[in-house]
């Protein structure tokens, strides 16, 4: 586990344009408690949306994404050409499929196929890692092409 923080790794909190070039570094540590208090400390966090984000690490075929939501919030009609995973962190956040709903106290994660639709909603002030990954292009059209033939029942 690694404790120490170089100063090569410290944040300053200040956001992407001040990071440029840190979200893809080979070794990236995170102090997730302190990140969502920044998250609560952020201007978006105060619009009516009732959700701050921040991504933390991105590369090209992987991102992961620190979301924070108020309590009786919702993010509505999403889905992602990769699959993702949703890791509750605190709170109690719920994803809205189409045909269920996945409970997600803290503690639990949910794994997604590519281009599942999804509603999130926050069930209590909560907060949650998105963790995305995309497959070679060739993959998302060939899963793009199977989703439509599933919906159209071909």
């Amino acid at each position: 586990m690694l404790s120490a923080h170089p100063k090569a790794f410290q944040r300053s909190g200040i956001g992407h344009e001040a990071i440029e070039g840190t979200l893809s570094r080979s070794v990236l540590p995170f102090n997730l408690a302190n990140e969502i208090d920044q998250l609560h400390r952020d201007e978006s966090w105060l619009h009516p949306t009732g959700r701050s984000s921040k991504t933390l690490v991105k590369y090209t075929d992987l991102r992961i994404v620190l979301i924070a939501m108020k309590a009786n919030t919702r993010m509505n009609g999403h889905k992602a050409a990769g699959r993702i995973s949703v890791h509750s962190l605190n709170g109690h956040i719920r994803l809205h499929l189409l045909k269920q709903v996945v409970d997600l106290p803290a503690g639990h994660l949910v794994a997604l196929d590519q281009n599942v639709p999804h509603d999130v909603e926050a069930t209590e002030e909560s907060a949650f890692l998105l963790t995305l990954s995309w497959p070679q292009e060739t993959k998302v059209a060939k899963a793009k092409t199977r989703q439509k033939r599933n919906h159209s029942g071909v």
